[in-house]
Formats: C-alpha cells, sequence, structure tokens
C-alpha cells in the first residue's frame, strides 16, 4: 500500500477553488484518494429549495466497531482581493518552509495529515480491530444546512455507529500543541424591528420614534449579565452586530429601526431559555413605549461539552510526547461542525495552528504538518490496540 504524503495531498487539495458552496470537484478527488486506500466511499449531495446542491463524503474501512471517524471540510472562505496575495491562493507554494494557499491552515492541510496518518496505519496494521471513518463536507464555511447536519440524519437512520470523532479544526493559537476543543459556546442570532409612528421632526408629540424605544431596547440588553461563566466555559456574550434605520431624510421621524445581535452563550443556557429573557425585555420596553416590535431568530447551535476521559486523555499525552506542550482542554472561539456530530459521537477538535486561517497569504508550517500526521498516526495506534 502506497503511503500518502501529507504535503503533496495538501497541494493536490488546495489546487480546487472550492469556495463554499462551490465544490470544483474536491470531494470526488479526496474519495478516490481514500478508495486506493481501500475506503468504501459515499459522496452524498444535499440540497434544498433555499440553498445550492453541497456535496459530502462519508468513508468508511472496516465493518465492526469501535469506528473512528475524522471530520473535516473541503470548502474554504473566499481569497478576497488577489491583489493582496503573494501567490495565486489556489496554486499552492512553499516559501520559507511555509505551505502558502486558500485552505492551506483552515482546513486541507488537517485532512491531508490524518489521510497520510491512516496510510501509515494501514499498511502495518491492515486487520486492525475496529473501523476508521471520514466525515467530509463542502458547507461549513457558508450557511451549513446541506452539510454535516444533513450527513449526520443521514448516518442515523443508516443506523451508523461512529464511537469517536476527531475534528481537524485549527484549534491552536500560536504553537502546534497548545489547545484541544473539548466543547464549544452556542450561538443565536437575532433581529429586532421596532415600529413607530412616522411624522415630522418639529411636532414630536404627534409622532413615536422607534429609534428611542430600540435603544432603550439594546441598553437594557448589554446591561444584563447572562452568567458569569463556569469551570468549562467562559461567560456568555451579548454583542449588537447592526443597528439600522432606513432614513435619509434629516426632517422625519421613521417609522421603523432595527437591530441586529447575537449572543455566544454556554451550557447554563439554550437558545429556548435565551429566546425568553430577550422576548421579556423587547416586550416590556416596546408596551411602555406604546411601540409594535417583530423578532426574528436563528439558532446555531447549542453548547455542548464532552467529558473528557478516556480517548480524550490519550490524545492529550500523544500531542504532549510530540509537541512538547501540554494542551488546555478548552471551549473557547466561534461554532463548528463539532455541534452537529455531538448529537451521534463524543468529539474532540485538534488541528493546526489558527493565525492564518481566512487571512492573505494563508499558510502552514511544513514541520507542524509532520508533527500534526505523527500525532494523528499515534492516535490511531493507541485508539485500536
Amino acid at each position: 500500500m502506497t503511503v500518502v504524503n501529507e504535503l503533496q495531498l495538501s497541494k493536490d487539495l488546495i489546487r480546487f477553488p472550492s469556495v463554499t458552496p462551490r465544490d470544483a470537484g474536491a470531494i470526488k478527488f479526496l474519495s478516490n484518494k481514500l478508495k486506493k486506500l481501500g475506503f468504501n466511499c459515499k459522496i452524498l449531495e444535499f440540497k434544498d429549495k433555499k440553498s445550492k446542491p453541497i456535496k459530502n463524503l462519508y468513508a468508511r474501512i472496516g465493518k465492526k466497531g469501535p469506528n473512528l471517524c475524522y471530520a473535516g471540510h473541503t470548502d474554504v472562505v473566499p481569497p478576497g482581493n488577489l491583489k493582496d496575495w503573494t501567490i495565486n491562493p489556489f496554486k499552492p507554494l512553499v516559501k520559507k518552509n511555509y505551505l502558502i494557499g486558500r485552505g492551506a491552515n483552515d482546513m486541507k492541510s488537517s485532512i491531508a495529515c490524518f489521510v497520510a496518518a491512516v496510510s501509515k496505519f494501514l499498511q502495518k496494521s491492515q486487520k486492525f480491530n475496529g473501523s476508521i471513518s471520514f466525515l467530509i463536507t463542502g458547507d461549513e464555511e457558508g450557511y451549513a444546512i446541506n452539510g454535516t447536519r444533513k450527513v449526520v440524519d443521514y448516518l442515523k437512520k443508516k443506523n451508523e455507529k461512529i464511537d469517536f470523532c476527531i475534528v481537524g479544526e485549527p484549534t491552536n493559537p500560536n504553537k502546534l500543541g497548545e489547545m484541544i476543543k473539548i466543547g464549544r459556546r452556542g450561538s443565536l442570532s437575532g433581529k429586532i424591528e421596532i415600529t413607530g409612528t412616522q411624522g415630522h421632526i418639529a411636532y414630536p408629540h404627534l409622532s413615536n420614534n422607534p429609534i428611542n424605544t430600540l435603544v432603550a431596547i439594546c441598553k437594557k440588553l448589554k446591561e444584563k449579565k447572562l452568567d458569569k461563566g463556569n469551570k468549562n466555559f467562559q461567560p456568555s456574550n451579548l454583542e449588537f452586530t447592526s443597528i439600522n434605520v432606513d432614513n435619509k431624510a434629516h426632517n422625519v421621524i421613521p417609522a421603523r429601526a432595527k437591530a441586529q445581535f447575537n449572543i455566544r452563550y454556554n451550557n447554563l443556557h439554550t437558545s429556548s431559555s435565551l429566546k425568553k429573557k430577550v422576548n421579556l425585555i423587547v416586550k416590556r420596553i416596546s408596551k411602555k413605549n406604546k411601540c409594535n416590535y417583530k423578532i426574528d431568530y436563528m439558532a446555531n447551535g447549542e453548547a455542548f461539552l464532552t467529558r473528557p476521559g478516556k480517548t480524550i486523555f490519550m490524545a492529550k499525552k500523544i500531542i504532549k510526547m510530540i509537541t512538547k506542550i501540554n494542551p488546555k482542554l478548552s471551549t473557547t472561539g466561534g461554532t463548528s461542525d463539532a455541534r452537529f456530530i455531538k448529537k451521534i459521537s463524543p468529539c474532540l477538535e485538534f488541528g493546526l495552528v489558527n493565525k492564518t486561517m481566512h487571512r492573505v497569504d494563508e499558510c502552514v508550517s511544513l514541520a507542524d504538518l509532520k508533527k500534526l500526521t505523527k500525532i494523528y498516526h499515534n492516535i490511531l495506534i493507541e485508539y485500536f490496540k
């Protein structure tokens, strides 16, 4: 069996301009690569009325448990202004021991490292006791509607069991080995629209300015302390992302005022409990000021925590052995597809250093590629002992 080189595979994957939701052939290429290693591969395409079709991949080798899964995504964010890059973002190049290209960090290189680790593992352990699987989506950087969320639903219907999952997102702030994610805060977005009475600026008593009500609501929501955090999570926070009054006239009191917000919350709350808190404040102030209101919500994922156990401690030990850094078990940062996978499997997240993700000249250290492959390889060995 041919051993896969992580650097070469990273380059091969980066060459696909798979800017979300476009696949550009990345999923099929990866599927063919895994087939050569003996995996049974199924490309799953999902769509709905409001979004474009998305290709996903579920691949497995082995028919019995335990099933250790690696999850990742081949879609990338747009490169931005190409003139700001020192190279073509989809023509990867090695400079000064760094691989540069869109997806080098987030997270095509991590996928390449796990494939390389699996190829090395299978070369010596073709009859290992269990299964290895890949859950790869092309819809992580976008709306995440037709990606991992629907793959998980598909696997549940097929009674496909995953015993543990490694999500290969770039988790380390500065150096490889600093951080393992064992959970994530939840995310709830909301839009508030306040309707008052439009009128002439010189006759405010004949109008009802919705801006005053909206400002009062925003102030009250920001003043409300959601919690102090706990031993596993930082405090929850609500932030306003937009305040908009579509009024260009200087002498007209507007009829409507709008605001958008997002709450990142820990496991002391749910999206439902937070909606009730927000609704209560908006309703009370709107009623007091005799304004009408409307609130729309979008829950992007609940907070979750994987309690540290045998597999997490094993991975922590291996990471420390190879990087000489004792990784912190953390729940910081934004959301990831682990929020969907946790419904069917415990999981941890560990990948590359995230300093350059989504940036111009996104890059990864060649030394880190080798170390991450070694870490994944040793996890495979220990898991199937």
